[in-house]
């Protein structure tokens, strides 16, 4: 039996699994579980004689994990960084929560800018008059250029 990851230690061994099985044990799609190996994030699957791709236990425990991650917004680089610090088991918790707040801050940004564009998509809503007239103050501003 391989050695287990310290981090799976406590988890039941089961027999490598394929990538649809792997969808389903996850939630992660098929699809999504190869652009993660492709984006480096997850490593390269074992292979069948056939050239099925095999997941084990600490393979679906890094995908539920990425996913979490990619879920809550943060971008491949931030979730490679995750990825080697949960990894590295002498790591300081204090780089992780740098991680999290630097994220939560861009999250912030994001939505202080969404606000922005709704309350400004709203106000040129008002102004139009959304009858048989050609005139329209959407158009209008849509046409002026960039709002930057």
């Amino acid at each position: 039996m391989p050695a287990a990851c310290p981090r799976t230690a406590n988890t039941i061994a089961t027999d490598p699994v394929r990538i649809g099985e792997a969808a389903r044990l996850t939630g992660v799609s098929a699809r999504r579980i190869r652009r993660y190996e492709a984006e480096g994030l997850l490593p390269a699957a074992g292979r069948t004689d056939a050239g099925y791709r095999l997941y084990g236990d600490a393979d679906l425990q890094r995908l539920r994990f990425i996913d979490r991650a990619r879920a809550l917004g943060f971008p491949t680089r931030q979730v490679a960084a995750l990825l080697d610090l949960w990894d590295d088991r002498t790591r300081a918790s204090a780089e992780v929560k740098a991680l999290a707040q630097a994220q939560a801050e861009e999250l912030a940004a994001r939505i202080a800018e969404m606000e922005a564009m709704r309350r400004t998509l709203e106000a040129l809503a008002a102004r139009c008059h959304g009858d048989d007239r050609p005139d329209c103050p959407i158009l209008d501003d849509l046409a002026s250029g960039p709002a930057r």
